[in-house]
This record gives C-alpha cells, structure tokens and sequence, in this order.
C-alpha cells in the first residue's frame, strides 16, 4: 500500500508538472482564439467507471451493461456465460455541460442516480478537461435488518483527462465514497482511491481502455482493487465496449468497494457495455 501511495503521487507530480508547462506553452502562442479538444473519450464510461465525457444538451443516452460470472468458473458454469448481472441506465444532458442520470443494476436490486458537470474543457488555452460527478445508490434487495439511510451510499469524484495527440488519452479520477454501512468493523464509512485510466486508439473506430482503482483506505481481508481492460467500437450511434474485468458490480460504491475477485488470479469476469444515442433537440430549418 505504501509504495501504491509512492508511485500515485509521483504520477500526480509529473503529470501536474506536464499540465503547467503546457499551459504556458500554449499561452504564448494563443492567437486566434479558444480551440476546443474534442471526443477525449468515446463514451461516458472508460470501463466501469466515469470519463470526462458528457452528452450535449438534448442528448438522451440508454446504456446497457451486462457482467458475466469468472472465467475460472470452469464447464459446469460455461465459463462464467450461466451467470449474469444487468444494469440498464438512462443519462441525459439538460445543458451542454450538465448531465443527469438513473441506473437500475441487478447485483443486490440497486438503484443509482447521478449529476455529472464538466468544469473545464481541454482547449489551446488550457492542458486538461475536469468534470466534476456526485451519485447516490440505494440497495432495495430485501434484507433483514437493512432499513432506511444504511441503505445508502454516496460518492463525489472529480475526473481529470488529457487528449495528448489523437491516440492518446490518460485520466485520473480521485474518489470519496461514504458508505453508511460498511461490510465488517474493520472497514471505514469513508473509502478514498484514485483511479488511473487511459484510451489508446488503434483505428478511427477502435481503441483500448484501461482503468485502476487502488483504494487509499485500509480494507478488510477478501475484497479487491478494480481493474478492468477492454476494447471500444464505435459505429454510428452505437458504442460497444467489450472488456475483461475482477469486478461485477456496476457502480462506483460497488466496484471500488465491493469487488473481492482477484485479476491476477484469474477471477475475470467477461462484460460489455452498449450505449444508444438519441437526439431529443427540436429540429430547425
């Protein structure tokens, strides 16, 4: 956990450090005004969690999200393709920078709604583009016991990207989650990580991503840090990301806090995301 702690803040540094000498750079030589850095990311989501990306004003997104069970399950689980977790998602832009959203995820009946503002854009004027997310999910399983606002969790994040040429994105997503009841007496309600995320593109319609999520909080023995790879295809009004990831959970209280399969030991779990976009801005002449 130390050396974790070592080698995030070194990033942080260096990259901070980049940002800043680009921004003068780019000050120096701004003549024609702002020039805007466009599709960072291809989607709302990196993997699991949030990119930088929001829908324009009007915009509704139906996203579907499917978690299949470990790959290591063997035959008799059809290597994981016999169980299944679902989340369905509506999110939508009530300004160009504004967004809002609702999910219903299978995994323990949660519901999850979100706000989602982007502070800044990456343009010849500034080095990276920051948004800002705050969500609330609430278990409706039917638990003994699991009553009112226990049944709460919150999270804040705040999303920093960079579009280094037109291949290259890498993203770092800070996040603090309050989890009004945490799994064993070990855990803390207040969970900190920060995650570390990046798209390369590989062609005009097909890129990789990857995201990590080491928590900054001490946790109790069989859970896990999320990681998660995967490929994005782009076509049309569609987006399909097909990864490889340890957590089955679909929400940032989840997968953060709540993955206990290991990566590396080979507990993967296949999973996709599928978003449509619909257009709802009036139509002018």
């Amino acid at each position: 956990m130390y050396k974790i702690k070592i080698a995030l803040i070194l990033f942080i540094f260096s990259f901070t450090s980049y940002a800043q000498d680009e921004l003068l750079e780019l000050l120096e030589g701004e003549s024609q005004g702002t020039d805007y850095v466009s599709a960072t990311f291809k989607s709302t989501r990196l993997v699991n969690g949030h990119s930088v990306e929001v829908r324009s004003k009007g915009v509704l997104e139906f996203i579907i999200s499917h978690r299949f069970g470990t790959l290591n399950s063997g035959y008799e689980q059809f290597w994981g393709l016999d169980i299944s977790s679902i989340r369905l998602a509506l999110e939508y832009g009530l300004t160009d920078n504004l967004n809002i959203g609702i999910g219903r995820a299978s995994f323990e009946k949660v519901i999850d709604t979100f706000l989602k503002y982007r502070l800044v854009r990456q343009s010849n004027s500034f080095p990276v583009t920051i948004t800002g997310f705050g969500s609330l999910t609430r278990k409706t399983i039917d638990v003994p016991g699991l009553e009112g606002v226990d049944r709460n969790t919150y999270s804040g994040q705040v999303l920093i990207a960079r579009k280094f040429n037109p291949n290259l994105s890498l993203q770092l997503m800070p996040i603090v989650i309050q989890r009004n009841l945490v799994p064993t007496r070990r855990d803390a309600n207040l969970l900190f990580a920060l995650g570390l995320g990046g798209r390369y593109k590989v062609t005009n319609r097909v890129a990789i991503n990857a995201e990590y999520y080491p928590q900054l909080t001490e946790f109790s023995d069989g859970f896990e840090n999320s990681f998660a790879i995967g490929v994005d295809i782009e076509t049309g009004g569609h987006v399909f990301q097909l990864h490889l990831t340890n957590a089955v959970q679909m929400n940032e209280q989840g997968f953060i806090g709540g993955t206990t399969d290991n990566f590396f030991d080979g507990d993967i779990h296949y999973g996709f995301n599928i978003s449509r976009v619909f257009d709802l801005r009036p139509k002018t002449r």
